[in-house]
Formats: C-alpha cells, structure tokens, sequence
C-alpha cells in the first residue's frame, strides 16, 4: 500500500482525531493501520504478530477511553505498535528499535500515553492497580485499564496483582484479557486450557449474545442483564470462573477484532465501579496470512516481502549460539536418560524447540514463569535428574532469589543457561543480559562461565552435565560469535 492509499491513517495523530471518525469508519482505519504496521515491519523488523492481533483492541480503548489522562498499561509491549502509531507516533514508527529512535516496547519517557514501562511479562496488572489506587487516594476521575496477554497471564505476577486487586472492590480497574492462545510459542498449561473451554462454551456464548442483545436497550435493563449474566454464567460454566473467586467481575468472551461489539462492550464497562476483567479473543497476525498460519515464526520474522511473505535473511557463515545449544542438548540427552530441558515459554528462541521435537517427553515449557523455571528445575536435579534450564539473562533476573535460596545453598545439579547475555542490540535495555555477571558472582556454590565461541559452548555444555558439578552457569550472546 502507498502513501497516497493511508487515507484515513494520514489524517490522524493523536487519540482525540481519532474519536472525529465516524463509527462506520473505524474499520476502514484499523485496515489502514494494520498494513502501515505490515509494510514497515517488512524493512524494519520487529514484534509484528503480536501487534498485528491487537490492532482493533488498540484503536476501540484510544476511542472509548480519554488517554493520557485514562490510563492503559500494555504488557510486555509486544501488541503496542498500533497503540504507538494512534499517538502520534506514526512517522517516528520507522525508527524504531534503531540508535536514536522509539522503543520497540512502552517507555515513559518517550510519551505521555505509555503509562507505563514495559519490556517483561506480566507487570501490566499490578502496576495498574498501583494507579488505580492513587487516583482513589487523590479523589481523580480517571480509568485504569491494563492489557495483558501473549502468555503474560500464566506469570506469577499477574495472579498476585488480580489476588491484591481483587480484594480492593471500591477500586476501578479494568482488566483486559488479550487471549490469542499464544505466548510466543505455543500456549502451555492449565490456565490455557481453562480459557479455552471459557471461550468455546456453547452454551455460555449463546446466553452472553443474548444478554448483550438486551443490555443496549436501557441502562437500568443493562445493569439488571449484567447482575444475572454473573449469577448464570457461574452455573453455565460449572462454577469455575476464575475470576470471579478473585472478586474480579468477569466479562466475555468478546471477539477482539468485532470493533463495534468492542467500543458498544468497553464504554458499558467505563461505568461499571470495582475489578472487572474483559476476556477478549484475538488471532495472534490477524490480517496477514502468513503470521496466521505460523505465529510462532512471525512473531519476531525478520525482515520479508510484504507481497509475497518469503523472509528475508542474511547469509551466514557460522552457527548460531542457540542452535550449538539445541543440537549439543539433543546429543547429551540421547547419552544420558537423566538429561531434560526446561524454558520459561522460550522454546523456538532458545532452540530449545529441538529437544521437544526428538524427546518431547523430555523437554519442559513452563509458561513465563522464570522463578518457577529454576525451582522446578531444581525439585528435578534433587530427585536424579540434570536439567538444563535456559532463560534469556535479564528474564532470569526474576528468578534470583529461587538460584540462590533453591539452587545454590542446596549445591544442586542444574545447568543454568543463560541465553541473550550481553547486549542484545533492537530490544533495547529492558532486554539487555548486562546484570548477571555482577549479580552471580557473590552467589556461593556456583560454577560462572562464558564460551569464547560457539565449540567452546559445546564444551561447557558437556562439562556442566558431569558427576559433582554442582550449580553451573553457562552465559552466552544472542546470534554468532
């Protein structure tokens, strides 16, 4: 699409021109919006199924909601391109992740609208409660809504921000569930199963439309509707609405790319007081086929030809550190039944991908959970086994104290691998692997090693797995050394 064809997209940038648009116009931008974010994702790679899911969610919450003085705190930051594009930062969008130009993820410094900082999984609820409260305490008006999703809800964090939240019913938060059925890789664990069967309710869903149907009419049949909802849904659903037992008024499901039934559903929970979560479903690269027939690839593709969706990439000629680390763990697993592979929802980005393919009974993905990563881990090293947990650097900053106190006091047996050490160059310094050199070497007990290269890796790797080393720590760099 040329620049002459952003009709619509041209016209706006700011959140207040984008509320001018006529309702039957809004989809016709997001169109716009979602293929500005295709094209320039093509030359200037990043994040892009992710964003390409929440195109719609962006632009209903910059309509309905009065941002910046309404709040929305983005999690993980990897949806927030068309959030970015809508305030005012359509033409800046073509730095980004480059020296000198915007983050790929939320940073307050960079605007007023980013609410909040975001680079890792699962801080948008908590924080979000934190301004909720001090808007309460201040006597503000405001609205405080935190998005999360892309496998951020199976993070510790985000269950003690509901829990806490929960518990504070005079408080106005919004909670929006962006649920693609995705992390980066494939989805793991009970909660996505439990969402699932939410969202694939026959009988709930056809009740909810009826409902919905029925609460346009008049605002006092709207709340009468949401009372029985919330009392019928509980039977409709066996009683087993999470949420709710958090005393978090749940909404939905609603399809995330229905732009009416989004705006209609989001300025009927502006008045509603206390918790509420708004379970919306979305297609991780809704609108380029591509990402929706391979989101694991396309959430980070590289650059690639927008037209044709063949990636693009550069030759090489040398392996990658990740792959040595795949192929090396296969290999050591196939001499010794003891070794197994864990990863907080990392498994193509590590390689660890490799593993799950030839002994998928032997590989671990346990959802972005780092502390939990290690800790498990370690309930394995204790009973026989020898784990190799890898975690990209600064994700394992969340699991410090679980090294330390799980790990490293008890001498167990795990091979920690700390992928993405150093600088990590586009991610910026929410990514950057610049901490644990200082933050291990005061822990006793542990083994802390660098490979020169990629053979060196390959070593350490072999050494780590011996009788009687202990806590062993390999760091190495994205990419090729």
């Amino acid at each position: 699409m040329s620049s002459e064809e952003y009709k619509l997209l041209d016209t706006i940038s700011s959140p207040r021109e984008l509320k001018k648009l006529p309702p039957e116009e809004l989809s016709a931008y997001c169109d716009e919006l979602r293929r500005y974010i295709i094209d320039e994702c093509a030359v200037n790679p990043g994040h892009l199924a992710s964003s390409l899911g929440a195109v719609e969610l962006a632009a209903a919450l910059h309509y309905v909601f009065d941002t910046p003085k309404d709040r929305i705190v983005w999690d993980v930051g990897h949806q927030t391109y068309a959030h970015k594009i809508i305030t005012g930062r359509r033409e800046a969008f073509k730095t980004k992740r480059q020296l000198n130009g915007i983050s790929g993820f939320p940073r307050m410094s960079e605007s007023e609208y980013d609410a909040f900082g975001g680079g890792h999984a699962s801080v948008s609820i908590s924080a979000a409660f934190g301004m909720a409260k001090a808007a309460e305490l201040r006597g503000e008006k405001r609205q405080v809504v935190a998005v999360i999703g892309d496998g951020s809800m199976t993070g510790g964090l985000a269950f003690e921000g509901l829990n806490n939240a929960g518990a504070s019913k005079r408080t106005n938060l919004l909670v929006i569930l962006n649920d693609n059925n995705m992390a980066i890789d494939q989805a793991t664990g009970a909660l996505k199963n439990y969402l699932l069967k939410i969202s694939t309710s026959v009988h709930y869903n056809r009740f909810k439309q009826r409902l919905w149907g029925l609460m346009s009419h008049t605002p006092r049949l709207l709340r009468l509707c949401q009372k029985a909802g919330n009392a019928v849904k509980q039977g409709l659903l066996n009683k087993s609405n999470l949420f709710e037992s958090l005393n978090f008024r749940y909404f939905g499901p609603v399809d995330g790319h229905n732009l009416k039934e989004l705006v209609r559903t989001l300025r009927a929970l502006r008045d509603i007081e206390g918790p509420k979560l708004l379970h919306v479903m979305t297609v991780k690269g809704k609108g380029y086929l591509p990402a929706e027939h391979n989101q694991s690839v396309w959430h980070a593709p590289g650059c690639f030809n927008p037209d044709t969706g063949e990636r693009i990439s550069a030759p090489a000629d040398a392996a990658r550190y990740q792959d040595v680390f795949g192929e090396t763990l296969v290999e050591l697993a196939g001499l010794d039944p003891r070794v197994v592979g864990v990863t907080p929802a990392m498994p193509s980005g590590c390689s660890m991908n490799v593993l799950m393919k030839e002994m998928p009974d032997r590989a671990f993905d346990v959802g972005i959970a780092e502390g939990h990563a290690v800790t498990f881990s370690g309930g394995m090293a204790q009973d026989g086994l020898i784990p190799f947990c890898n975690i990209y650097s600064s994700f394992a900053q969340r699991a410090y104290d679980n090294l330390i106190h799980d790990i490293a006091i008890e001498r167990l047996n795990v091979v920690l691998c700390l992928d993405r050490a150093g600088l990590v160059g586009e991610d910026g310094p929410t990514h950057h692997g610049a901490f644990d050199l200082a933050a291990l070497r005061p822990i006793p007990n542990l083994i802390l090693s660098s490979p020169l290269n990629e053979k060196e890796l390959r070593l350490l790797m072999y050494t780590a797995q011996l009788p009687d080393q202990g806590p062993f720590v390999i760091r190495y760099p994205r990419g090729r050394g």
